[in-house]
C-alpha cells in the first residue's frame, strides 16, 4: 500500500545518504593516513555519491529545470530537460562540497566553524520551507543536519583555538559530504551552493594552483610569525620557467585585483599562497590565529545571509513566485 511504499522510500533515502557520508568519512581516514593524490580526491567522492544518486534516480528521477527570466520569453520553453546531465552535476557537487571545506582548511577552528555556519543555514532555510509543497524533503534535511550540528559544536568546544583535537581531512569529507547529501536528497542545490560562496570564491581563487598553472605548495596555510605571535601570509618561491602562458596570465591578473603579492627577480618569482585566508590577512594585516578565524565565520555568516536575500527576495525578478 502507499503507507509501505513510503516507509519504503523514506529507508532508501536515509541508508543511501548514511552510505554515501559514511564512505567519505573512510576516505578521510585514509587520506589523513595515506596522503592521497588530488586526482583520487577527485574519483573517490564520485564513487561515493553513486548511491544517492541511483535512489534518486529510482524515488525522484526528475531532471527538470525551471528557466529564468528572459530565456523563457526568449525560447517560448519554460522547463528544461536535462537528463544524464543533471546527474553529472550532482556528481560533481558531491565532489566539490567535500573538496571545498578541505581546501579552506588548516587554521583552528575553521573547518568547524565554517561548516556549522553553513549547517545552521541549512536549518533555518529547512525551517521556512515546512509549510510548502516540499516539506517532506526539507523535514529529510532536518533530520540530518539537526545531529550534525550537534556533533560539529562539540567538536568546536576542543578544536577552537588553542586546539586539543585537529579535525584533519576525515571531519572535512564528513562535512561536504553531508551538505552534498542534503542538497541533493533534500532538492535544494542551487540553495545550497549558495551556502557555499566563500568556498566557491577560494575554490576559484586556487585554481592556478590547483591545476598547477602555478606551482602549488603541499600546504597552503598562513604561517606563524615568530616573534609576533601573529598569523602572516604564506608565500611560494618558484623559477620564471615552471610557468607556462597561462600561469603568466594569473600572475599579471591577480596582483591587479589585489588577491596575491608578487615579487620577482631575474630567476626566481614569489607570491602568496592563492587562499581566501591570504586575501583576508592581506586586507586586514598580519593578525592572530583566532582572530583570522573569527574574520572568516563573520565571512561566512555575512554570505548566508547574502543568500537567504537572493533565494527570498532577488529570486522573483527571475522566477514566477
Amino acid at each position: 500500500d502507499d503507507t509501505s511504499s513510503t516507509m519504503l522510500t523514506n529507508l532508501s533515502l536515509y541508508l543511501s545518504a548514511l552510505l554515501s557520508i559514511c564512505c567519505m568519512i573512510l576516505l578521510g581516514f585514509t587520506d589523513d593516513v595515506l596522503n592521497l593524490r588530488w586526482r583520487h580526491k577527485l574519483v573517490l567522492p564520485t564513487v561515493a555519491s553513486l548511491p544517492i544518486l541511483m535512489v534518486y534516480y529510482v524515488t525522484y528521477g526528475n531532471t527538470n529545470i525551471v528557466l529564468p527570466f528572459p530565456v523563457p520569453q526568449l525560447l517560448n520553453v519554460n522547463v528544461f530537460d536535462l537528463g544524464i546531465f543533471y546527474y553529472v552535476y550532482m556528481g560533481m557537487l558531491a565532489v566539490f562540497c567535500t573538496n571545498a571545506i578541505n581546501i579552506l582548511a588548516g587554521v583552528n577552528g575553521v573547518e568547524c566553524g565554517q561548516s556549522i555556519v553553513i549547517a545552521v543555514s541549512v536549518l533555518i532555510n529547512s525551517l521556512l520551507n515546512l509549510n510548502s509543497d516540499c516539506w517532506p524533503e526539507h523535514m529529510f534535511s532536518l533530520y540530518l543536519v539537526c545531529p550534525f550540528i550537534g556533533v560539529s559544536c562539540a567538536v568546536l568546544l576542543y578544536n577552537w583555538y588553542p586546539s586539543k583535537v585537529f579535525v584533519g581531512d576525515t571531519f572535512c569529507y564528513f562535512a561536504g559530504m553531508t551538505f552534498a547529501v542534503l542538497g541533493i536528497l533534500g532538492h535544494f542545490s542551487k540553495t545550497m551552493l549558495m551556502f557555499f560562496i566563500p568556498q566557491i570564491f577560494n575554490f576559484v581563487l586556487s585554481v592556478p594552483q590547483l591545476f598547477h598553472f602555478v606551482p602549488c605548495p603541499r600546504h597552503r596555510l598562513p604561517r606563524l610569525h615568530p616573534t609576533e605571535d601573529k598569523l602572516v601570509m604564506s608565500t611560494v618561491k618558484f623559477k620564471q620557467s615552471d610557468v607556462g602562458v597561462l600561469g603568466r596570465m594569473f600572475l599579471f591578473v591577480l596582483p591587479k585585483l589585489g588577491l596575491t603579492k608578487i615579487t620577482q627577480d631575474e630567476e626566481h618569482i614569489t607570491i602568496t599562497n592563492l587562499t581566501i585566508l591570504n586575501v583576508i590577512l592581506r586586507v586586514m594585516g598580519n593578525t592572530h590565529e583566532r582572530t583570522l578565524t573569527i574574520y572568516l565565520l563573520l565571512l561566512q555568516v555575512s554570505c548566508s545571509m547574502l543568500a537567504f536575500l537572493i533565494r527570498y527576495r532577488l529570486v522573483y525578478l527571475f522566477y514566477d513566485e
